[in-house]
């Protein structure tokens, strides 16, 4: 196919702050759309040492006019904000576009900064190279879904497109991105293989829990990809680059029970290990058959949103209201049986009347997380303290912005680094919740982390997790969390990591 143009599009993935690197499935989505029309390079922020003066030898070629930046809240955004601040600056005829969790769910403050002159809402699969037709063709934006933009000073947010057919979609373009950056890199030691590789096989959830940021982008949808193109493509980078573990980081692997027994009995035979990502109350109703076969194809760990042992908290998150404590507890025995590591979230610090009433809250989901762990110690408790998300017909976001929340109102803001903290769940800024409460929430976690080494830190040894265990032990059986300095130096000393999602 002949290109349609000698100017060429630069993709940049700003650093995400981890220590592994992972293949840039958004931005490969975005090359995979453009290729063959268009030429593209991407700029992979994990992988230089100097990623803005990369992009800007580029730009100066005056080949590149339009710059695609991927944002995820959190990390991303150290980089994303001021790189897009001075390129606007710097050369002010490029065409910036956003696309990501961050520009989807902060679409105004991203289009009002007038450093960003497009968002794209959502999948770009379509909406990207339509975008960039519609520029060079002089055309309307207007029927281009998924696209947000501003017109004589008002934004315009044009509707939504159908989920598509993630079959129909090109194949992701692995060997170009080799020529850039060579895919073996990607392809990181983990507790699940040497050569671990990340792979996204469908998009959305039909799910919309209160705290979640893919809710307000996707509402309720899901699409995936077939079982056998997903073992196409893992086998392909299974034979070409010798990939021996996968983590799929869908937002929700196990909707269809039938695709997953398609394809586990697909990959059982390359004897790979493999992490998912799935809902408590989906899972505890598949079959044990399903639930040995995923074991037997290499299902090594999942993650879960347990998220409270509260019921009343539990609908006010909207689990669905079929996830309640007791089926949380006995799905933790159930996977016990069959060797699959079941992770745990857990969102602490949801509003409350009263401040009282908040650290009850707090009080009990540290119980149940205790209690969880008496019936399946193998099982991995990751906590985050709850940071609203802006959707509007939630209830939850409804109350805290009652109680006094507000976002970031421009881009210079979202570049505090206490926002970082707010994006990784971490540093929570919200008005009910008090200094004590958050040292509460984060010294449990380090005891927690003591007595129960997490099986993710592959760095750390058996000696040396039954030693942080003897030191926290008395603290964990007495309830004792204040002050847990002797846990945190052991941690520091020998870098241990805390249990995270994986892709977070």
């Amino acid at each position: 196919m002949s290109l349609k143009s000698k100017f060429k599009i630069l993709l940049f993935n700003p650093r995400s702050g981890k220590a592994k690197h992972r293949v840039p499935n958004s931005l490969m989505n975005i090359a995979a759309s453009i290729d063959g029309e268009y030429e593209w390079v991407i700029v992979d922020g994990n992988r230089e040492r100097d990623p803005y003066n990369k992009i800007k030898s580029y730009i100066a070629t005056g080949q590149f006019p339009y710059v695609g930046f991927t944002v995820m809240p959190g990390p991303q955004l150290k980089q994303a904000i001021p790189f897009t601040i001075k390129l606007k600056k710097e050369f002010p005829t490029i065409m910036m576009i956003w696309g990501g969790y961050f520009a989807s769910n902060q679409y105004k403050t991203v289009i009002n900064s007038d450093y960003v002159d497009f968002v794209i809402y959502g999948p770009g699969d379509h909406a990207f190279p339509q975008l960039i037709d519609a520029i060079e063709n002089n055309t309307s934006y207007e029927t281009i879904k998924n696209l947000v933009y501003k017109k004589n000073g008002k934004i315009i947010k044009n509707p939504k497109e159908n989920l598509i057919d993630q079959d129909t979609l090109p194949d992701l373009p692995y060997d170009k991105l080799d020529k850039f950056y060579t895919v073996d890199k990607y392809l990181g030691k983990t507790c699940l293989g040497k050569k671990t590789f990340s792979y996204h096989s469908s998009v959305g959830c039909p799910f919309t829990c209160s705290f979640c940021g893919v809710v307000p982008i996707y509402e309720a949808r899901w699409k995936g990809k077939s079982a056998q193109k997903i073992y196409n493509d893992i086998k392909y980078i299974k034979d070409k680059w010798h990939a021996d573990a996968v983590e799929f980081y869908d937002n929700n692997f196990f909707v269809s029970e039938k695709r997953v027994v398609e394809f586990c009995n697909l990959i059982k035979k390359e004897k790979m290990t493999w992490w998912g990502e799935g809902r408590i109350d989906t899972i505890s109703n598949f079959n044990d058959e399903t639930l040995s076969l995923m074991n037997e194809a290499g299902c090594k760990m999942i993650f879960f949103g347990a998220e409270s042992g509260n019921d009343d908290l539990l609908k006010q998150m909207n689990k669905g209201g079929k996830q309640t404590s007791e089926v949380i507890k006995s799905f933790a025995k159930k996977i016990k049986k069959t060797g699959i590591i079941p992770e745990y979230s857990f969102v602490l610090g949801l509003p409350a009347d009263t401040e009282q009433k908040v650290m009850e809250q707090i009080d009990s989901d540290i119980q149940f997380i205790k209690e969880i762990k008496k019936i399946n110690p193998q099982t991995e408790i990751i906590i985050y303290i709850y940071s609203p998300v802006p959707t509007e017909d939630s209830l939850l976001y409804k109350e805290a912005k009652a109680e006094g929340f507000v976002f970031p109102q421009t881009l210079e803001e979202w570049s505090n680094p206490q926002w970082e903290s707010f994006d990784t769940h971490r540093n929570p800024l919200t008005p009910w919740l008090t200094p004590e409460m958050v040292d509460k929430i984060h010294n449990f976690e380090t005891v927690l982390n003591g007595y129960f080494p997490t099986k993710t830190d592959i760095q750390l040894n058996s000696l040396k997790r039954k030693v942080i265990s003897l030191v926290s032990s008395f603290r964990y059986h007495a309830g004792f969390y204040q002050f847990p300095y002797e846990i945190k130096l052991l941690h520091k000393m020998w870098k241990y990591r805390q249990p995270e999602k994986e892709g977070f």
